[in-house]
Order: structure tokens, then sequence, then C-alpha cells
């Protein structure tokens, strides 16, 4: 499949996977990557305007003698990932209006 995804449902997908735990910067590119196509170095831009808008924080922890950034999901980022997750299912919904949803 072939569409191109919407920053603010990459945004929604991110923010999705901090929300189960706290990740660094690659764990969660990898994620996101796993079912999307997209490149490491669109993720990161994204996490720091993630950062700007509180609706994550960041905490630094060494690991193996290198510096790794975690990114934890702030209240706000909790009440933005349930606002993108509505907003989809309201337009999800009426795509499977329109095309049919497939049965089997």
């Amino acid at each position: 499949m072939h569409f191109q995804i919407q920053s603010r449902l990459l945004d929604g997908a991110i923010l999705f996977f901090i929300d189960e735990e706290s990740l660094y910067g690659y764990a969660i590119a990898k994620r996101v990557r796993s079912l999307f196509a997209v490149s490491d170095s669109s993720i990161y831009p994204i996490l720091r305007r993630l950062k700007k808008q509180q609706l994550v924080t960041t905490y630094d922890h060494s690991y193996h003698g290198r510096n790794r950034r975690y990114y934890k999901i702030t209240a706000a980022g909790c009440a933005e990932l349930h606002s993108i997750a509505k907003e989809w299912w309201h337009f999800s919904n009426k795509i499977n209006e329109l095309m049919g949803e497939e049965n089997g």
C-alpha cells in the first residue's frame, strides 16, 4: 500500500509508542518504520516539535558509554493522542462507509 502518511497521524503513531513506554529516538524510529515508509531523518524533527509543544519530555540515560535521549509522554501528549485517535476513528469510519468494509 502506498498512501502517504499525514503528519498528524505520524504524530499519533509516535505518541502511541511513547505512551506504551519511554523510548529513545532510534527505537521510536524503528517502530514507526515497521509500519510506515518514513526515514529516520523525518522522525527526529517531529520529536523536537513534540517536545517544543510540551507533548513529550526527555531525559538522558547512559548506555554502554553513550548517551541516549529518552522520550516520555506528558499529560498534554496523552490528551493529544486521544484527540488524534478520535479524529482517526471518525475519518476511517467515513472512508469505510464510502468504500465499503472488506468482508474476509
